[in-house]
């Protein structure tokens, strides 16, 4: 039977980042969930912890969610996955330049260290369950860590939005070679991609449909 979670360890817990699973807290509250199993650290600068697949299990149980009398508080600064799709207030507060190319460089090296830990074979270059249940933003961090620009206010860039297919989300970008910039990233980070025409208000455009490769 697992080791019970205390009630701090259980608000660091809580307080993880929702895309990447980030963690922030004390050393010993990180060093604590490692011998629980529940967190990894990555073997790369800055070195930063993560939830494993259990301790995401350990979040999601709503039985041992943290009570009421020792609420969680916000994270400042917890990471967002840039789909282009946002609106300005959603953008509002978010790093910019250096800052957010190595919150980017994190969470992308925080997938690859799931995907290892958690794809059945270990394959770092195979989507991991997380990015298949999380499809729209998992295809934007790996656009983003790829130095793809996401679309925004003023200006031109990538925007991933849902599609009517379960297992597949839609990438566009304003030009031809856009498009094309954009499957190439995403077929190296292990995704499968095809490229399909649409009319628009200009006319016909390009764009990709693009899913997690399963083998």
């Amino acid at each position: 039977m697992a080791k019970p979670t205390t009630p701090a360890q259980r608000r660091v817990i809580a307080g993880a980042d929702p895309v990447t699973g980030r963690l922030t807290g004390t050393e010993a509250q990180l060093t604590a969930l490692v011998r629980l199993q529940l967190a990894f650290r990555h073997p790369r600068p800055p070195h930063a912890y993560f939830l494993t697949p259990a301790g995401h299990r350990v979040r999601e149980e709503p039985e041992q969610a943290v009570p009421e009398t020792a609420p969680v508080e916000p994270v400042p600064g917890v990471f967002a996955a840039r789909t282009g799709t946002e609106d300005t207030e959603d953008t509002e507060g978010v790093a910019e330049g250096p800052a957010r190319q190595r919150e980017v460089r994190a969470a992308w090296l925080g997938l690859v260290e799931m995907r290892r830990m958690t794809n059945a074979d270990a394959d770092r270059d195979r989507p991991c369950a997380w990015e298949r249940t999380h499809l729209v933003q998992a295809a934007a961090i790996a656009l983003e860590a790829a130095g793809r620009t996401p679309a925004g206010p003023g200006r031109e860039g990538y925007r991933v939005t849902a599609t009517p297919q379960p297992d597949a989300v839609a990438v566009r970008e304003p030009t031809p070679e856009g498009v094309r910039a954009c499957a190439t990233a995403l077929e190296r980070a292990g995704w499968q991609v095809s490229e399909h025409s649409e009319r628009t208000a200009g006319g016909t455009g390009r764009y990709v449909l693009v899913s997690p490769r399963r083998g």
